[in-house]
């Protein structure tokens, strides 16, 4: 077996450090970073500095670091008052820093001083950039702008399927208070990477699709390293989001961090929890809404049957006296009227004896004056009659002619032989005709 001389792993950590101490260009050294995951605690800040690479912008270096409280307050005030933010995730920084190396903890930097004047990073600048570039093209309110559902239920979920969030999300929405029920479908894509961009657009391009199948979409992502964020601050997926034709809900961080896209969703939450609450706290809005309806229409009804029986009872107690008025009144109208009978009985008998009258001596005189036209036609017509008849004919010389009963007029008529009867004035004469 081999001779080999090993030492413990705190000897060699001993060793880093030793040597990291006796390395002058390791310490207040200033250096050039973004920062990520910033955060306070107990006065003192912890973050990670990090290195991206321009092209791709995915991390190339990263190291965790700290400012001590007794350094940190003074930075992040005169940081601000040089900047007008505070000292936060995503900003490019110039800061000094010194090496530590702990046996336990490993590798840290302990930042000494920060050059406000090196302000925010790539990061920051690219946002900026992006958001300019949407404001200018209308972008940042449009999704924003979109009527939401009453109570949306039918959910399109853009989330990785393993992910703790997006089950978060769904037993969330399961095991609601309210009892509401939500129709969820999951479009999977990758949720940080260098694919993520590519594999969320793919996503929203299946739901789109099929956009008359939902209400919204939900793209949500759980936990993790604000640096895995960053695929989320890109123009194309913000743009495609803003012009969703369906609200989108967005939950990808937590609430320190702020993507793009939360800049131009229609509701931005903090956590894939926070947006089941939202979509629950809709629906129970909804739901104590429609519960006010219902109460409304029963203390309307109720202070209508109220009123109601307030009137029946009134007219309960008013009809008697009415109808007795009534029954006075007609009573009183009869006898007036049994009066004014007679009176208006003798007084139309005495008009219309009068108009009757009138009547019969225009009658009479127009029966009158009648017989008298029609004695005097008759007059004329027996005149007539006597002038015209045939005896006349006969005193004026003229004869009649008769074969048989019948009278001739024509004597084409007679043939030889035939007995005729000649009538004169004073007798008849009986002859035999000859020929013509």
């Amino acid at each position: 077996m081999m001779n080999i001389q090993a030492i413990t792993l705190s000897q060699y950590n001993a060793r880093i450090r030793n040597a990291l101490a006796a390395a002058p260009d390791l310490q207040g050294q200033w250096v050039l970073a973004e920062t990520s995951d910033v955060a306070v605690r107990r006065g003192h800040c912890y973050l990670e500095l990090v290195e991206k690479q321009a092209e791709t912008g995915t991390t190339i270096a990263k190291v965790s670091a700290a400012i001590w409280a007794n350094t940190f307050a003074a930075l992040n005030a005169r940081f601000q008052a040089v900047t007008g933010s505070a000292f936060g995730t995503g900003m490019k920084v110039m800061v000094r820093v010194n090496a530590n190396f702990h046996e336990q903890f490993g590798l840290k930097v302990i930042i000494t001083d920060i050059n406000p004047e090196f302000t925010l990073g790539d990061m920051a600048r690219q946002r900026n950039e992006i958001l300019n570039r949407l404001q200018r093209e209308g972008l940042i309110e449009r999704n924003r702008q979109l009527p939401w559902p009453d109570v949306p239920q039918r959910i399109a979920v853009v989330s990785a399927a393993g992910a703790a969030g997006y089950g978060d999300f769904m037993n969330q929405l399961a095991s609601n208070p309210y009892g509401l029920k939500f129709y969820t479908c999951l479009f999977q894509a990758m949720m940080q990477g260098v694919n993520t961009v590519p594999s969320v657009l793919s996503a929203l391009q299946r739901i789109e699709e099929v956009i008359d199948l939902f209400d919204c979409v939900v793209i949500i992502r759980g936990g993790g390293s604000t640096t895995d964020l960053n695929s989320f601050d890109n123009y194309d997926l913000a743009a495609r989001i803003a012009r969703f034709s369906i609200p989108v809900i967005v939950g990808i961080g937590h609430e320190r961090d702020v993507t793009v896209l939360d800049y131009v969703a229609a509701m931005r939450v903090k956590t894939p929890t926070a947006a089941a609450e939202w979509l629950i706290g809709r629906g129970s809005n909804a739901l104590a809404h429609l519960t006010e309806l219902r109460n409304a229409v029963v203390t309307t009804a109720r202070d209508m049957l109220a009123r109601s029986r307030e009137q029946l009872a009134y007219y309960t107690s008013f009809i008697p006296a009415a109808a007795r008025r009534i029954v006075d009144t007609s009573r009183l109208r009869l006898n007036n009227l049994t009066q004014a009978i007679p009176v208006a009985v003798n007084s139309r008998l005495s008009n219309e004896r009068t108009r009757l009258g009138h009547d019969v001596e225009l009658m009479q005189n127009a029966i009158a004056t009648h017989v008298e036209r029609q004695q005097l036609r008759l007059t004329a017509l027996t005149d007539k009659v006597t002038l015209l008849s045939p005896q006349n004919t006969l005193n004026r010389g003229y004869a009649l002619v008769k074969r048989g009963d019948k009278f001739v007029t024509d004597a084409h008529h007679l043939s030889p032989g035939d007995i005729i009867t000649i009538q004169m004035r004073d007798g008849e004469v009986v002859a035999q005709s000859v020929n013509n």
